[in-house]
């Protein structure tokens, strides 16, 4: 979650609330990145700038937004296509070309901006999926342009959690590491040490974290998908590496004697694997931009 996705500010089911008269149904904003980004189609650089814009949309991810001026020689090809942005007015669309790569529909521009805008002017977004890759120096970016609204902290606490499923204790510690999560209610994690092994049956499921990782599903006494883990997180999470958290509407999960609920904000809409990785090529870069084993 970020300034715009889910449960963000900008978002379409925001976790907080405006304390103003009225806000119009659909809030934009941009902001310079201030940080050097570049993308890569068919292992050449199709574009890097100093100076992208990230582009905040309701119920969208960020967009980075590169001045035309960064792109590669003929790297971009006009298309005859055109369409309407209900803020941003009329948009350009690009083929991106790569050597015997080209990425139809690749990138857009906005060609009419209305002045309230023009931070946007001369300026070209990449279709995230089409691209093969996205930098920020020389460290690699996935899921989608990284939100500087997006916070994750993890605490350890001596708190008492207690997992059940029916009448079985399936966790029961003194030492769970909680994570805050921009937006998201808190999730709890529990060291390996404190789970039953053998109440955990693990599933053919995997979803991916841009900033997290690979997780890794689990069924508890016929409970679907009851339980999760960062086996190998990012070298940033490494905290709640191999710890499992529970899903509390699926099992019961107290803390200091009173059970956790499902709260706003604690459903996440998972996102999918990045481009065109799979799950096992998405964990084999947790491992590789992590170092994790």
């Amino acid at each position: 979650m970020g300034l715009s996705w889910q449960q963000g500010p900008l978002g379409r089911n925001p976790n907080g609330q405006f304390l103003v008269p009225e806000m119009p149904p659909r809030v934009l904003y941009a902001e310079p990145l201030r940080r050097r980004m570049r993308a890569e189609l068919d292992g050449r650089t199709v574009v890097q700038s100093d100076d992208a814009v990230l582009l905040f949309e309701p119920g969208r991810y960020p967009v980075a937004y590169f001045p035309s001026a960064d792109f590669a020689d003929g790297a971009l090809r006009p298309t005859d296509r055109r369409t309407e942005h209900p803020e941003l007015g009329e948009t350009a669309w690009f083929e991106v070309i790569a050597g015997a790569r080209h990425a139809a529909r690749g990138a857009w521009q906005h060609v009419a901006l209305p002045d309230r805008a023009s931070i946007l002017k001369d300026k070209v977004a990449l279709a995230w999926h089409a691209m093969d890759a996205f930098y920020e120096e020389d460290d690699r970016i996935l899921g989608h342009a990284a939100d500087p609204y997006h916070r994750i902290d993890i605490r350890h606490t001596s708190r008492h959690l207690v997992v059940r499923a029916g009448a079985r204790v399936i966790a029961d510690t003194t030492g769970p590491v909680v994570l805050y999560e921009s937006g998201f209610a808190p999730r709890w994690y529990v060291p390996r040490d404190d789970v039953v092994a053998e109440a955990l049956t693990a599933v053919d499921l995997q979803t991916f974290c841009p900033y997290k990782g690979v997780a890794s599903y689990y069924d508890i006494d016929g409970v679907s998908q009851a339980a999760w883990s960062y086996r190998a997180p990012f070298d940033d999470m490494a905290a709640i590496g191999d710890l499992v958290s529970f899903e509390p509407d699926r099992v019961e999960v107290t803390l200091d004697g009173e059970r956790l609920e499902l709260e706003p904000g604690q459903t996440v809409v998972s996102h999918g694997i990045d481009r065109n990785l799979s799950v096992d090529e998405a964990g084999a870069l947790t491992a590789v931009v992590g170092g994790a084993s």
